[in-house]
């Protein structure tokens, strides 16, 4: 009995122990992802290399290593493309089985590009040396990656100190499978509720309420916080987490009626027990690049394609009023710092000092500005051009010149931004975008609150297959005319 109670109360003390690598086990998906991706790199190449070999034997150095290069690059891309180098999820961190239907899906998608490589290459017969390179690829990196989360599983300091938002017999199950499933690499450290509960058998200390949060997330080096069920209020839930993602902390969520989500294809699973992961908010240099790469490569292909489009309406609107072809705003870019934003001029030349007096006149308290439809100051031009959205098309030109992106936040005037909340400022962490979630969802319709919430959602969430989901919905959203003015 003395030594069960010995052995308890060295497992707690272990528990409540801070380690000096409490940093590196908040960054255990960036580790992760780096491993996947050198997975990624070797299986490409070496099965590029071999499928080459195979087919062509008499085949030149530096065609299966050019061959090779780009069956790397493109796999690369794709899996980061798809979502095969998160590490943050509990489902991805645990196990592969989550990445089978994007893994598959990838390999698809590559084995067109590799069929033109080993075409444009004259490695002896294309259709079957992409065809073995896929496959190859396919076994390689399935082995590669299952060797990858098998060695890092095992590495104590990634191994993530957990506080439980709740209290309860729900926060008490979740606490007794988190130690029961090692593989998810998950210490409880401790309880934070304002009303606690009795949670059963589970020996866990309850360690303050709501408001000492923040203060637990630094003095406890937690890594991830899962929220149980607790009586706290819906503000109070939406503060915790807000708290949690400024702090770089991954979040978790046990949501209501959990006994009837088995099924559902977006959660997470411990032990059975169905978790909404939210992952910590983080923008690592990797994403930045990939962010950029895509919009220096989309804009420019776009300015190309659309312009005899940009050529006509700046044209039209010549013809039509006289004046400049732009109009030309003052914005806030990335950390606030200031821009000029481009647009197609919609207006008479003579009537945009006259506009912009009466936007600052009709500003609302909220920031959104004066909806204009049927002002006999808009010309038929600028009338089409902002129903379609084809006035903002110019942006393309800051998006290539790096004061904006193809996707991101709102570009707001500095007044807007002057009147953000302190926990609005992280949508400033990425370029403003010329599209984003406020084009898709409701464009002018959309409260300046609601859009603000919407960027702040879209920066701590990014990915780049949302930024090509989003690419997708635009389209259809602009076509349909919703939300315009």
């Amino acid at each position: 009995m003395e030594s069960s109670t010995a052995a308890s109360a060295g497992a707690k003390a272990r528990e409540l122990r801070v380690p000096a690598s409490a940093s590196k086990a908040r960054r255990r998906g960036v580790v992760l992802s780096h491993r996947l991706w050198v997975s990624d790199l070797i299986s490409s190449l070496l099965a590029a290399v071999i499928a080459a070999v195979i087919f062509e034997p008499g085949a030149s150095i530096l065609a299966i290593i050019g061959f090779a290069l780009m069956t790397a690059l493109l796999w690369s891309f794709f899996s980061f493309a798809l979502g095969l180098h998160s590490g943050d999820r509990l489902g991805s961190w645990a196990s592969s089985l989550n990445e089978v239907a994007p893994f598959c899906v990838g390999l698809l998608l590559l084995s067109w590009p590799v069929f033109v490589a080993a075409a444009a290459l004259d490695l002896g017969s294309p259709a079957i040396t992409a065809v073995c390179c896929v496959a190859l690829l396919g076994i390689f990196d399935s082995i590669g990656r299952t060797i990858v989360r098998t060695r890092i599983h095992r590495v104590t300091d990634l191994r993530q100190r957990t506080l439980i938002l709740g209290s309860g017999v729900v926060a008490g199950q979740l606490v007794g499978k988190l130690r029961n499933n090692d593989q998810y690499g998950l210490v409880p450290i401790g309880m934070v509720d304002d009303e606690f509960h009795p949670v059963g058998e589970v020996d866990l200390p309850l360690l303050g309420g709501f408001s000492e949060l923040s203060r637990l997330l630094s003095s406890r080096q937690i890594a991830r916080v899962i929220i149980a069920f607790s009586r706290a209020s819906h503000v109070e839930l939406l503060d915790a987490i807000r708290t949690c993602r400024d702090a770089g902390v991954a979040i978790d969520v046990v949501p209501r009626l959990f006994e009837f989500l088995d099924g559902a294809r977006a959660l997470d699973q411990v032990g059975g027990l169905p978790l909404i992961s939210l992952g910590p908010a983080r923008l690592t240099r990797s994403a930045r690049i990939a962010k950029r790469i895509v919009d220096v490569a989309g804009s420019a292909v776009a300015l190309v394609v659309l312009s005899p489009v940009l050529l006509g309406i700046a044209a039209a609107i010549r013809i039509e009023s006289r004046g400049p072809v732009f109009f030309r705003q003052r914005r806030a870019g990335r950390h606030n710092e200031p821009f000029e934003v481009l647009k197609f001029r919609s207006m008479y030349a003579d009537a945009e000092e006259r506009k912009a007096a009466l936007e600052k006149e009709n500003e609302s308290t909220d920031g959104v500005m004066f909806k204009i439809r049927d002002d006999p100051r808009i010309t038929r031009v600028g009338r089409l051009i902002r129903r379609t959205s084809i006035d903002e098309l110019p942006q393309l030109f800051n998006v290539l010149r790096g004061d904006m992106s193809l996707v991101g936040p709102r570009p707001i005037i500095f007044r807007e931004a002057e009147a953000l909340e302190d926990w609005h400022l992280r949508r400033a962490e990425l370029r403003p975008g010329l599209t984003g979630p406020w084009q898709i969802y409701g464009r002018s319709q959309s409260p300046f609150q609601e859009m603000v919430r919407f960027d702040y959602q879209y920066v701590a969430g990014w990915s780049l297959a949302r930024d090509i989901e989003i690419l997708l919905a635009t389209l259809p959203a602009v076509l349909s005319g919703r939300g315009a003015y």
